[in-house]
């Protein structure tokens, strides 16, 4: 006699197939937005590209990207006589590196004396730093001018025309938000490992030295980082305390490609932008494993 079997089967449904409107709506306009912003981020970037390598001169012949390729605008900028662009290069190298050291640096003490030393005045402090923010640089202007021209008078070395007087307005104007903006990192570093290093007999300045300063690295480069995007593009504080065309940055040189309406010549000043941009994009790819080791640090335990 043979048996028959009444297990029911299992009846697999036939898959759907996805519409393109159900992929769309699903994560397809994600795509489409992200198209759309990366065309908007990417297409000044490209446009001022072509503009340098067309020889024209204006920006009404360089609306067909990348129409001519000529490398003569690049030539011709350190061959200006009246306009040296090789110093303003080096100048601003020279001045944000100094500055983004000396920020990075000192920065660093004040963040570390807040996190880790009580004393009197300390929240007040805080809330000082926090509250001088609120108010933008610029604001400042005329007083920082009277400021330089006043200590020009006693020590000339540091005043109106000299770039070691910018670099001191720099690091006091970066110094409040990055000690508070590093202040929050430091406290992320236990102190436990302040405490053990005292029982060994370290001191204040040897912990900060050999320990803190390598757990926070990545706060650093980017306080680094920032600090010499913003030194190296900044205009009406530099162009108000360099007066000599010799001392001058990129961003105060290059305006004086296009401040002339009957002169202006916006490939040259292309150029010369493009250029320019080639040290800050170098630094941000050095710094760019610190930069993602202080984005995940603590993610992992």
């Amino acid at each position: 006699m043979t048996s028959v079997d009444t297990t029911p089967t299992r009846v697999i449904p036939e898959r759907r197939r996805r519409g393109l409107w159900f992929w769309f709506r699903d994560t397809g306009w994600r795509h489409l937005i992200g198209v759309v912003m990366l065309v908007f981020a990417a297409f000044p970037l490209l446009y001022v590209l072509s503009a340098s390598l067309n020889p024209t001169g204006t920006l009404v012949g360089s609306n067909t990207l990348f129409r001519t390729i000529d490398f003569g605008n690049y030539v011709e900028l350190f061959q200006l006589p009246q306009q040296p662009y090789a110093a303003w290069f080096l100048n601003t190298m020279v001045i944000g590196l100094v500055a983004a050291a000396g920020t990075v640096f000192l920065g660093a003490l004040a963040a570390y004396a807040f996190s880790r030393m009580r004393f009197r005045g300390r929240r007040v402090g805080l809330l000082t730093l926090l509250l001088v923010q609120m108010f933008p640089q610029i604001l400042g202007v005329v007083a920082i001018f009277l400021l330089l021209s006043g200590i020009g008078e006693v020590f000339p070395q540091i005043g109106i025309g000299t770039q070691a007087g910018l670099v001191l307005v720099y690091l006091g104007g970066a110094l409040g938000v990055n000690t508070y903006l590093m202040y929050g990192f430091f406290n992320t570093v236990p102190v436990s490992i302040d405490e053990a290093a005292k029982i060994d007999g370290a001191s204040h300045a040897r912990i900060f030295f050999t320990i803190i300063l390598r757990l926070v690295a990545p706060i650093l480069a980017v306080v680094g980082l920032l600090s010499f995007i913003a030194t190296s593009s900044e205009f009406v504080i530099a162009s108000i305390v360099l007066t000599d065309p010799q001392t001058q940055t990129l961003a105060v040189g290059l305006y004086q490609f296009v401040a002339q309406e009957t002169s202006s010549n916006w490939t040259l000043f292309s150029a010369g932008a493009v250029l320019a941009a080639i040290p800050v994009m170098a630094l941000f790819l050095y710094l760019q494993k610190y930069i993602i080791g202080g984005l995940t640090a603590g993610s992992v335990k």
